[in-house]
């Protein structure tokens, strides 16, 4: 597999720069052409009301939406350097269902992550969660103030079922080139997840890869942090939402606590 385009969600929030400019530097790296994509939805009438009241309120909603995604256009030009294939695609739309519909036509989107303690969602900001349950392409979420990845220490989160292992086909182009890789199975029953057979399939890919079976001492994704960050890796490779994501809003689970408070960038698939 290879990245033949790359599609980045732009918004106007102080993390955006750093987003695009990441996903600018990977689509240099592979080759691919740099989509950007931004939608602000225009309100429907209200139609229980005269039409002429719901104009007076704003008149011009519209105006002021393509003026918000003309100021967008702007920053992904200023963000994205020469030489570099690049596209754009705005809407007057959900931004989430306008990001879903431009996934179709491409192999890995570029997200910022949205923790609690992040910036809150503006205008044409989107969240990851819905995006990954809806995209169908692998999901690269990145948390702010980082706006470089090479991928030369990368932690595979291993929990065998259908989104990991299509998460690890998503990330080969990744996997290729690190230094390191490190296949983690974490929990009660780590031994079973077949960790050891992953890790030799992707030294058949020519990596550099080790085999880590851990003890959840207080969550699966807080040990999984804990060994990312005392390896120094720069990317986690994971299957999302493996269990219901209504369960894992509520209780929370592994995909929400990457989603909220991962240092590292995450390539996620559902």
């Amino acid at each position: 597999m290879a990245y033949a385009n790359i599609l980045v969600s732009v918004d106007l929030d102080e993390a955006a720069t750093d987003r695009i400019r990441l996903a600018a530097s990977l689509a240099r790296r592979f080759e691919a052409t740099l989509t950007g994509a931004a939608a602000c939805k225009v309100p429907a009438p209200d139609y229980v009301r005269d039409i002429g009241e719901v104009y007076d309120e704003d008149p011009h909603f519209e105006e002021k939406a393509r003026a918000l995604l003309a100021q967008a256009h702007a920053l992904f030009e200023r963000s994205t350097e020469a030489p570099l294939r690049r596209d754009w695609r705005e809407a007057l739309a959900g931004p989430i269902s306008h990001l879903v519909e431009q996934a179709r036509a491409a192999d890995l989107l570029v997200v910022g992550r949205r923790g609690s303690d992040d910036i809150p969602l503006g205008t044409l900001g989107v969240s990851p969660g819905p995006v990954l349950m809806e995209a169908a392409r692998p999901v690269l979420v990145v948390p702010p103030r980082v706006e470089h990845l090479r991928g030369a220490r990368i932690v595979v989160a291993w929990k065998d079922g259908s989104e990991a292992r299509r998460a690890v086909s998503a990330a080969l182009p990744f996997i290729r080139e690190a230094d390191q890789v490190f296949v983690v199975s974490t929990g009660e029953g780590a031994r079973n997840e077949g960790a050891e057979e992953v890790a030799g399939h992707l030294a058949r890919h020519g990596a550099a890869v080790t085999t880590h079976l851990l003890r959840t001492v207080v969550s699966d994704g807080d040990e999984l942090l804990r060994f990312a960050v005392k390896q120094q890796a720069d990317l986690i490779v994971m299957g999302a939402y493996g269990h219901t994501r209504l369960r894992e809003w509520l209780f929370g689970g592994v995909t929400y606590e990457m989603l909220h408070r991962s240092p590292l960038p995450c390539l996620m698939c559902h």
